[in-house]
């Protein structure tokens, strides 16, 4: 049983109106019809259980009554059932894993972290929610991941499982060298090419992902932090066939332009921190931002990306609408029903084995 109504309440105003003039009946009824100058040598005499049980008979009577009025208000007991209609937002998550992603100018929990460690947790935050950082999550929106540096790579296809894409994005590395037992680099020239940044492709991935998607609103969230300098496809003309598509995209751009420490390898493996030269292009995001009808924003710290995911989070909400059907059953007759049998087997102990003599 979902819900319980009375169709005809106004009859339950009845119920206090019962219970006084059952009252005031039931004084009438047991007034003495004769007078005694002292009844004190009769109390001592023993009650029997038919005197004792007599004092409840009122009682019975006036929930026989108050069963009947109840039955009066029909009341019904409903199982609903909601169907919901939704209109949720399809989001492709385009992030930059070059080797500038590991960059050390962010702080996560008060320590230095690179900025994908940074990127990588407020991205699960945006996600699954948290309310701290003003983020509602995007439970009930498709959302997939596009990862890119030199090349594009589809990670994780648009889905509702968010608890697996969040496993993937925390999974997320910046390519690494991969050395022989001598210590020698064997993928040296893969990795100069992995290293690099082809926003154009991810773009174009990302789109790919999007075109067939069964949603209302369709829109990417590009994160990097450098400028285009790898791939096979234009980032302006990936621009442009998103927008033909329909498909809005928000370009992030993280860190600081000028120089920042970057962990490297030196020849002996070991990680060691290198200044480096870095820059955004701005002009590049923004356009792409401004032709699909999207917007630019520009985070420094973890503090200001968080607040970009949040920026977005409101800007593009999921729209359901939720239709509820009752069918009611009328229970009217169990408990008129009861409620006649009661007031009925009152009667009739009071006119036979309950019965007073005058």
């Amino acid at each position: 049983m979902d819900a319980f109504r009375f169709e005809s309440w106004l009859w339950l105003i009845a119920i206090p109106l019962v219970c006084g003039v059952v009252w005031l009946r039931t004084r009438t009824r047991f007034q003495p019809s004769a007078v005694f100058s002292s009844i004190a040598d009769l109390k001592s005499i023993p009650r029997t259980w038919i005197q004792r049980a007599k004092r409840f008979l009122p009682l019975l009577y006036v929930l026989g009554l108050i069963l009947i009025v109840v039955g009066l208000a029909r009341p019904q007991a409903g199982k609903s059932e909601s169907r919901i209609k939704g209109s949720g937002v399809a989001i492709e998550l385009v992030l930059d894993i070059s080797g500038s992603m590991e960059a050390l100018d962010f702080q996560l929990q008060g320590k230095d972290v690179d900025r994908f460690a940074a990127v990588k947790h407020v991205v699960s935050e945006f996600i699954q929610g948290n309310r701290k950082l003003g983020l509602a999550g995007r439970r009930d929106d498709l959302v997939g991941l596009v990862a890119f540096g030199g090349f594009a790579d589809s990670k994780c296809p648009l889905t509702l499982d968010h608890g697996a894409l969040v496993d993937i994005v925390k999974g997320l590395e910046v390519p690494k060298a991969i050395r022989d037992r001598q210590g020698r680099v064997i993928n040296e020239q893969m990795l100069k090419e992995e290293l690099a940044t082809a926003i154009g492709d991810g773009l174009a991935l990302g789109i790919a992902r999007l075109r067939d998607a069964q949603a209302k609103s369709k829109v990417m969230v590009l994160l990097t932090d450098g400028d285009s300098n790898a791939g096979a496809v234009d980032p302006r003309e990936a621009a442009g066939i998103a927008k033909e598509l329909g498909i809005k995209v928000y370009t992030i751009g993280i860190g600081r332009n000028g120089v920042v420490p970057v962990p490297q390898e030196d020849s002996f493996g070991r990680r060691v921190l290198v200044p480096a030269q870095f820059r955004v292009d701005e002009e590049l995001l923004k356009e792409i931002a401004n032709l699909t009808g999207g917007l630019y924003f520009n985070a420094s710290d973890s503090e200001g990306l968080a607040k970009v995911y949040a920026q977005i989070d409101k800007l593009e909400k999921s729209e359901f609408e939720e239709s509820k059907f009752t069918q009611y059953t009328e229970l009217y007759h169990w408990f008129a029903g009861a409620g006649l049998i009661v007031v009925l087997l009152v009667h009739v102990l009071w006119e036979t084995r309950f019965r007073s003599l005058p």
